[in-house]
């Protein structure tokens, strides 16, 4: 991912040297439910998730300017739900000591805006388990629109499955916002 920044953080490419920061915030219980995936159980697990957003680059970690600290990620990933338009999704996560800082908010919006100048996407999609309102709250601050709960839309990682709270933002609602 091309590096890309905001007032108080740093987007860029995941490194292995960004193992420590990664598994301090991804063994976090507060964290990986909330999105889906396992708490990691150790560094070795956090290792191959390392290795897999390394691989993939669709994903930014953040970064935060004060002390070079990794404090969550933002990942734009193909979303090939909606005919000829060119849709991206977005999915992001944060250690809980940096929640309602306004961190999240930030770095969503500059993944946002990367999304719809450089890559030219049309259309930008998230979604939410329904208890998570935190992610709810960035969601309408980055102008998403409500569009649909799917019932039972989303499986985690231990087979639970929920309702899948759904928005999405058009380039053009984007630039005349």
């Amino acid at each position: 991912m091309k590096t890309i920044e905001t007032e108080r953080l740093i987007l860029r490419g995941w490194t292995l040297d960004d193992l420590d920061d990664y598994h301090e915030f991804g063994k976090n219980p507060k964290v990986g439910p909330m999105v889906g995936w396992a708490p990691h159980e150790s560094k070795a697990f956090s290792l191959n998730a390392l290795k897999y957003l390394i691989e993939n680059d669709d994903a930014w970690s953040i970064v935060l300017k004060e002390n070079s600290k990794v404090i969550g990620y933002l990942r734009v990933f193909p979303d090939e739900n909606h005919g000829k338009l060119y849709t991206k999704s977005i999915s992001y996560a944060i250690s809980p000591e940096y929640w309602n800082k306004g961190y999240m908010t930030e770095a969503v919006k500059r993944g946002i805006k990367y999304a719809f100048d450089e890559m030219n996407i049309d259309l930008m999609t998230v979604w939410h388990n329904p208890d998570n309102i935190q992610t709810k709250r960035v969601i309408e601050k980055c102008g998403f629109n409500y569009a649909a709960t799917i019932e039972q839309g989303y499986k985690n990682y231990n087979g639970q499955i929920f309702d899948s709270v759904y928005y999405e933002l058009l380039k053009s609602d984007y630039y005349n916002a």
